[in-house]
């Protein structure tokens, strides 16, 4: 009996292990559920809460997802950055090119998954080449360029495709809204990689096995682009979602089957528990008036304060609820995305993975430099952002 109080023990504290582990790496979630609980004592479970949750929102993502999952396993990313590198005379190029992976493929890929394909081989590059001390510096201007870039389409973040949703404007009039946004993020990166990046030599980076494909991985990747062209019609309206959502899923199934593996669950289930919140809240007309009355007008300003705190995703879903000036409130949250370490949750990407490849290498003061680098540049690119959004007034 001892013995198995022991174990019985032993279980319950790995159980409280994993709930810890998971309550630290997937914080919003927790957050969202816990609000999404808490309201439905006041507002009481119902058939209208299924009313609440955007399907579409959610299928989109997660057939994106999951293109995305299979087109990193393939490899495509690795490859089309192996070649590119493989053109480069000199530090600088090497850091323009790894930042504008980041800034252009965000716009296609989402933020997200662009830090995932590329900081760890951005890295590996800096590395190789004897450009190790420049980690910093291209992991951080990654992170701005992949939070910026995806800003330009509806698909390039999850903020974005929710509220362009909600909003029902065009295509065209989403990118004509942000495209003024996305040309001074990319002159500013430009010129600060111009001006703060030295000159410097480096070897040719080459790998000719990441540059060829088999016959079966040509078939898969065009299946993919496929796929990915479907995606961007189904934002569109053009398809149908479910037809989308379903078509995708079978095919990754046949294809690669552990695609399904890497797709992140968690921000569907935080979506999930978001608009439940939301529908709740919005259900009490009281606190809903006056939610309204701090937000109207205060569209731009709410998504960047917010976003500070709790994620510009999160932000998003909860601002909705209370403003129809959707334009306004996608400019705010998408350069609210700019600033602290989780106004992004995508910038917790990168700082993750530079804190595992320099783990043990000056320590604490190597996250301290990167953390205060961040910070600066952050808030350089934010003020000039905001600035634009003064001046033009949209």
């Amino acid at each position: 009996m001892y013995s198995h109080n022991i174990i019985k023990y032993g279980n319950g504290g790995k159980e409280m292990e994993l709930i810890k582990r998971m309550i630290k790496k997937e914080t919003v979630f927790v957050i969202s559920f816990l609000l999404a609980l808490i309201s439905s004592f006041i507002v009481l479970p119902s058939e209208k809460y299924f009313n609440y949750i955007d399907f579409r929102v959610l299928a989109i993502l997660l057939g994106l997802m999951l293109i995305m999952s299979a087109m990193k396993r393939i490899g495509i990313f690795d490859r089309i950055c192996a070649f590119l590198l493989s053109k480069i005379k000199n530090s600088r190029q090497l850091v323009y090119v790894l930042v504008m992976l980041c800034f252009f493929s965000s716009m296609l890929i989402t933020n997200d998954v662009a830090l995932v394909a590329f900081v760890p081989f951005a890295i590996y590059a800096l590395k190789t080449s004897g450009l190790e001390h420049k980690a910093i510096f291209t992991v951080v201007m990654q992170t701005i360029a992949a939070n910026l870039g995806s800003m330009l389409l509806p698909s390039g973040n999850p903020q974005n495709l929710y509220l362009y949703n909600l909003s029902e404007m065009g295509y065209v009039d989403f990118i004509l809204l942000m495209l003024p946004y996305t040309v001074l993020s990319f002159i500013l990166l430009t010129l600060i990689i111009f001006i703060f990046c030295k000159k410097e030599p480096v070897a040719k980076i080459e790998n000719k096995k990441l540059l060829h494909y088999k016959s079966s991985e040509k078939i898969k990747i065009m299946v993919y682009m496929l796929l990915f062209m479907v995606g961007i019609m189904t934002v569109c309206r053009f398809v149908p979602f479910w037809i989308f959502l379903a078509g995708t899923a079978v095919l990754i199934a046949v294809l690669d089957i552990k695609a399904f593996y890497d797709a992140d669950y968690f921000l569907l289930l935080t979506f999930t528990c978001f608009f439940i919140f939301i529908g709740n809240i919005g259900s009490i007309q009281a606190v809903r008036d006056y939610l309204q009355s701090l937000v109207n007008g205060r569209e731009v300003l709410a998504g960047v304060i917010s976003s500070q705190f709790i994620s510009n995703v999160p932000a998003a879903l909860m601002l909705s609820g209370f403003t129809k000036n959707y334009s306004a409130l996608i400019i705010g949250t998408d350069i609210g995305g700019l600033g602290t370490l989780i106004a992004s949750m995508a910038s917790l990407i990168s700082y993750k993975s530079f804190c595992v490849s320099f783990d043990g290498k000056d320590g604490k003061n190597t996250k301290g430099r990167y953390l205060l680098m961040f910070s600066y540049y952050n808030v350089i690119f934010l003020i000039c952002l905001a600035a634009l959004y003064i001046i033009t007034g949209k």
